[in-house]
């Protein structure tokens, strides 16, 4: 990512300053005696597990919570009573972009940009036109070519990031005064973005802070956090673990922060495979949306990573290996079984030992308003069936004991899969794979929204299955994990793999290099 960390706060009143605020849900306390401070003109970042409190600190900020008696909260200097009022939080610039980003895809842009305003001004005539052209000169202004026109479902991830920032700022911009500029909360909007994405939201939020206002950015990202904010503030537990000068911190001692002790840096320590071994998994000449002419072979028991730069076509491979996506040619060996790709469903690519885990949790890869059993028994169904119907008992009970195996928190089979944390929502889809014991795991970007406890457990998963047998590839835009976990790392580039990185040369470093170095393609990284 380009550039340094964001300008230190400038030396006038904080723009936010809570102080004791605590939460507790049925005897439970989520939030407990927190303070928290934003200066004026500072990105602040917001770390912790999944269950830390993050979440809760924000939905106070936002009204959604009212907290427990004996909290304050403090807004440009002017005391903002609790719980905060929507009107009030306006009138301070006090914005939110949640990680769901709150747009409406049948709309066009400019509707989504302006339908707060419309709906409070009450016109009895709208001048599309004029308002098209002053859409368009706020993302002139940030450097965005957005078409006011366009329905919002035909953007891209990234485009749709930045036209929830972007709407959030325009809340911000006119409340700003000599007093403040508003504030804007970013609550994890980088997972599902690429690397370039990232870099431009950034771009996005250096400009908003330029021009006067504060940023609360909120992730699970530690190296993005570092590289935008100033300072961070550090929840474990409900409590405050530390409020830190994140370009003097190092890394690991963040990490140390936000799970409570010395973490290790996880890492595959055993040999993959051995070279002597024949190949389990054969893919050749796999051709489709985004991949021509792709082929490579895997051991048994080896975990391959896949890497590039957005569209090289590194993150389409799995899906079109499972059948999610066609394939237009090619074919793959499993265990000296060959079966073609083009016309290959998903459920002939499980029938075949084959399972996929898309990036998407809750649109591609479990289904958010079942419950945690349901979605975990899906792969299996056909064991639960009895003469009367499905063992409904038995599945909680299948639900609970591999929640129990793989430290889903709270273990509680009949919550709706919506209802937990990103990090146990993907333990959970996670284990509904792995109790199928497939020859091949396909996974893209595993960890995404995960907060570094859970990624340590999702690695180790990754690993005990390996040792069993199962042969794992991950795609990934995340090269630290890659160097943690994988043994041999594929670099694609226009379609096709360039490079290989085997052993010592899979470091975050080199995978880096690679994606962003020209090559020609290899025939075969076997």
């Amino acid at each position: 990512m380009t550039g340094g960390a964001a300008a230190p706060p400038r030396e006038r009143a904080a723009a936010l300053a809570a102080r004791n605020l605590s939460k507790t849900f049925g005897g439970a306390k989520a939030l407990q005696g927190v303070d928290f401070t934003v200066g004026f003109g500072e990105v602040h970042g917001l770390l912790g597990t999944n269950g830390s409190g993050k979440s809760t600190l924000i939905k106070i900020l936002s009204g959604y919570h009212a907290p427990d008696p004996g909290g304050s909260l403090t807004l440009f200097g002017e005391t903002a009573a609790l719980p905060i009022l929507p009107t009030e939080a306006k009138r301070h610039g006090l914005a939110f972009v949640h990680q769901h980003l709150g747009l409406v895809p049948s709309l066009t842009v400019l509707e989504n940009l302006r339908i707060g305003d419309f709906a409070a001004e009450r016109r009895w005539r709208i001048d599309w036109a004029r308002e098209a052209r002053d859409a368009e000169a706020i993302f002139s202004r940030f450097g965005l070519a957005l078409d006011p026109s366009a329905e919002v479902s035909t953007l891209s991830p990234v485009e749709r990031a930045l036209l929830a920032i972007v709407r959030a700022f325009e809340d911000v911009r006119r409340t700003q005064t000599d007093v403040g500029g508003g504030i804007l909360v970013l609550d994890e909007p980088t997972p599902f973005l690429p690397k370039a994405g990232v870099d431009q939201l950034f771009a996005l939020v250096r400009g908003i802070v330029a021009a006067g206002s504060s940023v609360v950015f909120v992730s699970h990202d530690i190296d993005e956090v570092r590289e935008i904010t100033s300072r961070a503030t550090i929840l474990r537990d409900g409590r405050l673990a530390g409020t830190v000068d994140t370009r003097e911190t190092p890394r690991q001692d963040l990490v140390d922060l936000i799970i409570g002790r010395k973490v290790e840096t996880y890492r595959i320590t055993r040999a993959p495979t051995g070279d002597a071994a024949p190949p389990a998994i054969r893919v050749r000449n796999l051709a489709g949306a985004g991949v021509a002419d792709v082929s490579f072979s895997l051991r048994r028991g080896e975990i391959l990573g896949l890497a590039g730069l957005i569209g090289s076509g590194f993150s389409d491979a799995p899906a079109l290996l499972a059948g999610a996506v066609p394939a237009t040619s090619g074919s793959i060996t499993i265990e000296d079984v060959t079966v073609p790709l083009a016309g290959l469903t998903p459920r002939a690519a499980q029938a075949a030992g084959m399972a996929l885990l898309p990036a998407d949790r809750l649109g591609s890869a479990g289904i958010g308003n079942l419950s945690v059993a349901d979605n975990i028994t899906l792969p299996v169904l056909p064991s639960f069936r009895r003469w009367f119907g499905l063992d409904r008992r038995a599945m909680l009970a299948r639900a609970g004991a591999l929640g129990a195996e793989h430290d889903v928190r709270p273990n509680v089979p009949s919550l709706p899969l919506e209802a937990l944390s990103g990090g146990n929502q993907q333990k959970v889809l996670l284990a509904k794979w792995l109790q199928t014991a497939p020859k091949l795991l396909l996974l893209d970007e595993p960890t995404q929204g995960v907060d570094v406890g859970a990624r340590q457990q999702i690695y180790a998963a990754l690993d005990l299955a390996a040792r069993a047998g199962t042969s794992v590839v991950v795609a990934s835009t995340d090269y630290e994990q890659l160097s943690q976990i994988a043994g041999r790392v594929l670099v694609f580039a226009k379609g096709r793999i360039v490079a290989e990185l085997v052993g010592g040369d899979v470091t975050k470093e080199r995978i880096a290099e690679a994606c962003y170095r020209s090559a020609p393609p290899v025939e075969e990284a076997a």
